[in-house]
């Protein structure tokens, strides 16, 4: 396993990141111990840096794979706190819930432009104060615009930048990838910590995955990407795309045919809070004649499952 100095943090991470998303009840939903001997076995194969979020509801998971393994990789959260009692409740509750006395990276998620840092700045304070009494290592943003990384490239105390990267640009919502391309290399030339995410656009480009993982993996300015995973078989073949390694045919195949998709459940009350929520403006209210319910647009949608988050009825699941 490569290792890379992620920014000027001082974390040492692994070429690939674990994206945990794909563990918890927002996606794969597995048994609390399946997932967290999936984080070990990954910890095992060199995979020290886990990504992890308040949203997706799987802290229980990352702390009992942190127990199994008996140490503490680097592992970033993120929260959508405004303000410092928000952002308080937000770190205390990473550090209770994984059983951890320091965080190592913490993000604001989902930053959008300059304009939506400064919304976030009384959470970034504190933030920026929790990392001078080393309760946080490392500070920064995830984000799925243009605009928020040329931002964190000029905003004073950040650390480490999550942003959406692959060949074709899915999910990029105010530009193209070589936009993107173009802010990363700003914010690297900064000195930010940068991983990717999306790297295969959220499922839209699995039987591209060879080329969509050498693409993101080619860019230097690139210290880690993040990929979601959810069995050993997903962990082989992306360690072997790694390495430069083929899969087995047979691996990739049966990954390549598994198409994914948002299913809205029958007992949608169409309450929009999905529609309002949706980072990608995938979602909307639809009257079938027989029922006003939510429905997706699959060229828009790139499978996140943050939807499901906001739904009180617990009908958008990920398939």
């Amino acid at each position: 396993m490569e290792y890379r100095l992620l920014g000027k943090t001082g974390l040492h991470v692994s070429r690939l990141c674990f994206g945990t998303l794909t563990l918890g009840p927002l996606q794969a939903d597995l048994p609390l111990e399946q997932g967290a001997e999936l984080l070990q076995e990954a910890y095992g194969c060199g995979i020290n840096f886990w990504d992890t979020a308040e949203l997706y509801f799987n802290y229980a998971y990352l702390r009992l794979a942190l127990k199994k393994i008996g140490d503490v990789p680097v592992i970033a959260t993120k929260s959508y706190a405004y303000d410092r009692e928000g952002a308080r409740a937000s770190l205390e509750k990473a550090r209770r819930e994984m059983d951890l006395d320091v965080i190592p990276v913490f993000l604001l998620h989902e930053q959008e432009s300059a304009l939506t840092l400064q919304g976030h700045k009384e959470a970034l304070d504190f933030f920026l104060e929790a990392k001078g009494k080393g309760l946080i290592k490392a500070v920064g943003i995830s984000c799925h615009t243009v605009a928020a990384v040329e931002a964190a490239a000029d905003f004073e105390g950040l650390d480490v930048v999550h942003a959406i990267v692959n060949f074709k640009g899915i999910g990029i919502k105010d530009g193209t990838i070589e936009e993107m391309l173009a802010a990363i290399a700003r914010a690297h030339r900064s000195g930010l910590g940068l991983y990717a995410m999306k790297v295969f656009g959220g499922g839209h480009l699995i039987a591209e995955a060879e080329k969509a993982f050498n693409f993101v993996l080619g860019l230097e300015e690139l210290h880690s990407l993040a990929v979601g995973m959810a069995s050993s078989e997903e962990l082989r073949v992306n360690l072997k795309y790694l390495q430069g390694i083929k899969p087995p045919e047979h691996l990739a195949l049966r990954l390549a045919r598994k198409k994914r998709r948002l299913k809205v459940e029958d007992w949608c009350i169409a309450c929009g809070s999905c529609v309002a929520n949706c980072p990608q403006q995938a979602l909307f209210l639809e009257d079938s004649g027989e029922q006003l319910r939510a429905a997706v647009d699959p060229s828009r949608c790139i499978l996140c499952g943050y939807c499901g988050a906001y739904c009180s009825e617990f009908c958008l699941k990920i398939f």
